[in-house]
């Protein structure tokens, strides 16, 4: 451990003490080396666990079925690489070169925008709430798949009547909203908690603090399993699932491209909207991975490859679900087809163009054919003659739980050994969700320890402390109507706030510190140039894209009134149900409070500048971002409120330097 001092280098940014207001003595306060990653391979997990989760499993299929197929994929594709590499590069090299977490990292910038920080841990807080109690729906399902006949594969019985509510609708369905959630027919019957779903809550947040008590060092280790082992279950589907009958319809019906959803402006909002939360953008968590790299790491390169690993994630997931949807829809057809000719059969129908009597040979195509041309002129007493098309019960796509709880569970009731499937899913589930929640708690501890030393000196229990409040907040989510907040903070707890908060970052690193002299920093320390094209993407491309993408999200919240989707125990059926006044008040309350911290952050600032307590924020008051660890390679340039003061110490195999600096 040493301290060394160096003399002002030309063009490095430095101001003298006059211009920074300070005296001629600092009283310099030396901090422990700043965490590292144990080796390349962590980081990479770490950060590819955070941005591969449960959307790219149930979310981006269900966008590509229901927005044009392989014409929503090359959408997706261009505003990946026009919005979204750029701006996760962005959050990669803002971390890598000022070794903060995102509270850190904005107020190094400008005092004023510190709120931006804050306002990344409050929505990664709200996000953490909801997430871990879908995680704890996989523990729940995960225990129930040790059982021979798995117990959503038929309805229950009442003696010798089957329950109503399971016959009028399916086993999963009844199974997840009366046996899972117990749920009420609106958010506005509360119902008493459900203990079962808050013992595997409880369960989830044990694991979460578990995995995280040593911060990156014992996270690091956890994501060797759970960031691969997806991919391993994902493989696995995918071999089984292309040789069922039925996948190759399903794939060819979710890959067919139809261009004209292009011109559908709220088809390019939502694949803009599956970019950004596929990538992470704004929770601050990239951020904080990405503190915790030697400044000479190629976070350029990095950007490039977690998100085409990401996108192929995403594919990978949609060839496993619509090959596996379209065995279900394949079997619920014939299924429908025997039914129908049975019932043909049955009443003595002559002179058809088909021979009722001879079911197994007759394929769907020469059953469509029939029912256009004649079944569906037919009249039989007490029956109705169905279509049974395969195409139709394709385009009756799920999305969210219902495709992983309900769909895809009833899909694998009919494979042979359906629990070793059905364990080896909600395992793939749980692995998912527990790695993107690991770095969604990693955006609110680490700018926190960061940024309060109070925090840092206790980090085991700030976090324990943080996975309490977390879990005790989340009892909200297990009363018997919690599945309706849970739609509620996953449909507006998080997406326009986060929209505006990565506005305000692309315009505080593009248009405040300086596109220019940003990419210059990244020059300094990636020892390479970055191609200018970033330049006009983080000045223009993005900030207009972003804006853009506020704009709809608004309309489409002002034009419509928000709705949520109930389940109607009388009717066993979904129905769509505006939210009441009081809980459309919390919706707003969520959304103002997450991004509150912004205007606070930058009043409160103004405020100490007045009083002159805080140095102005103009030009010539911030300097451009320490690039190098002194101990490899001469600082070029470093932030004048830090020159000077350098402690380093060698960990984890490269040179950590840790700078501070108390007036």
């Amino acid at each position: 451990m040493m301290t060394s001092e160096k003399p002002p280098l030309p063009g490095d940014g430095q101001q003298d003490e006059a211009d920074l207001g300070l005296g001629v003595e600092q009283e310099v306060t030396l901090e422990t080396a700043r965490d590292g990653w144990d080796s390349k391979v962590e980081y990479f997990l770490a950060q590819l666990g955070f941005s591969v989760g449960l959307g790219n499993v149930w979310r981006f299929p269900y966008l590509c079925h229901q927005n044009g197929g392989g014409a929503f994929i090359l959408l997706y594709v261009v505003l990946m690489v026009l919005v979204g590499v750029p701006l996760f590069f962005l959050e990669l090299a803002a971390g890598q070169s000022i070794r903060q977490g995102s509270i850190g990292v904005w107020r190094h910038i400008s005092p004023k925008l510190v709120g931006i920080g804050y306002s990344s841990c409050v929505v990664c807080f709200f996000v953490a709430l909801y997430y871990n109690v879908i995680i704890g729906w996989s523990i729940f399902y995960l225990g129930n798949s040790f059982q021979y006949t798995l117990p959503w594969e038929k309805c229950p019985t009442e003696g010798n009547i089957t329950v109503k509510e399971c016959a009028a609708s399916s086993p999963t369905s009844y199974f997840w909203y009366r046996k899972a959630l117990d749920i009420t027919d609106s958010i506005n019957e509360t119902g008493e908690f459900n203990l079962i779903i808050t013992g595997c809550l409880l369960a989830a947040w044990v694991i979460v603090c578990l995995a995280m008590y040593k911060g990156i060092k014992s996270t690091g280790k956890v994501m060797y399993f759970s960031s691969v082992f997806p991919y391993v279950v994902l493989l696995c589907f995918l071999i089984r699932g292309v040789t069922l009958d039925g996948a190759s319809e399903g794939i060819k019906f979710m890959f067919y491209p139809r261009l004209e959803i292009w011109a559908d402006v709220q088809v390019w909002r939502q694949a803009a909207t599956q970019v950004f939360f596929a990538l992470g953008l704004g929770f601050g968590s990239v951020i904080a991975y990405s503190s915790y790299n030697p400044r000479n790491n190629n976070c350029h390169r990095d950007a490039f490859t977690v998100s085409a690993v990401n996108f192929l994630t995403s594919v990978l997931a949609s060839l496993v679900v619509f090959a596996v949807l379209g065995f279900r829809a394949k079997t619920i057809a014939i299924d429908c087809v025997k039914r129908n000719l049975k019932a043909i059969s049955s009443a003595s129908v002559s002179d058809l163009f088909i021979n009722a009597s001879i079911v197994e040979n007759l394929t769907l195509n020469e059953y469509e054919d029939w029912y256009r041309r004649e079944g569906q002129h037919l009249k039989i007493p007490d029956y109705n003659i169905t279509a049974c098309s395969l195409e139709e019960e394709l385009k009756q796509g799920v999305e969210g739980t219902g495709l992983a709880f309900i769909a895809f569970t009833e899909a694998m009731t009919l494979f042979p050994g359906s629990p070793f499937w059905s364990v080896l899913f909600f395992l793939m589930l749980l692995n998912l969700g527990l790695s993107t929640m690991f770095g969604t708690m990693a955006g609110i501890l680490t700018p926190l320890t960061d940024t309060f030393k109070t925090l840092r000196n206790h980090k085991l229990i700030f976090t324990m402390c943080s996975c309490a409040l977390g879990f005790l907040i989340g009892l909200i989510f297990t009363q018997r109507c919690g599945n309706y907040f849970v739609t509620m903070f996953d449909d507006y707890s998080a997406t326009l706030p986060l929209i505006i908060v990565v506005i305000f970052q692309t315009f505080s690193v593009a248009w405040v510190y300086g596109a220019d002299r940003f990419l210059e920093d990244l020059k300094q320390m990636l020892n390479r140039p970055v191609p200018v094209v970033y330049k006009y993407l983080w000045k223009y491309v993005c900030p207009v894209a972003m804006l853009g993408l506020l704009g709809a999200s608004l309309l489409k919240m002002i034009l419509n009134r928000p709705t949520y989707t109930a389940w109607n125990r009388e009717k066993a059926s979904k129905e769509d149900l505006p939210y009441p006044g009081w809980a459309l008040a919390v919706l707003i309350t969520l959304i103002i409070f997450a991004f509150l911290p912004v205007p606070i952050g930058y009043v409160h600032s103004l405020l100490l500048e007045r009083l002159g307590q805080s140095p102005a924020d103009t030009e010539a008051r911030y300097g451009p971002c320490a690039t190098t660890d002194t101990d490899l390679t001469p600082l070029d340039t470093f932030h004048p409120l830090l020159e000077g003061n350098h402690h380093s110490q060698s960990t984890n195999g490269h040179i950590e330097s840790d700078q501070s600096s108390v007036l």
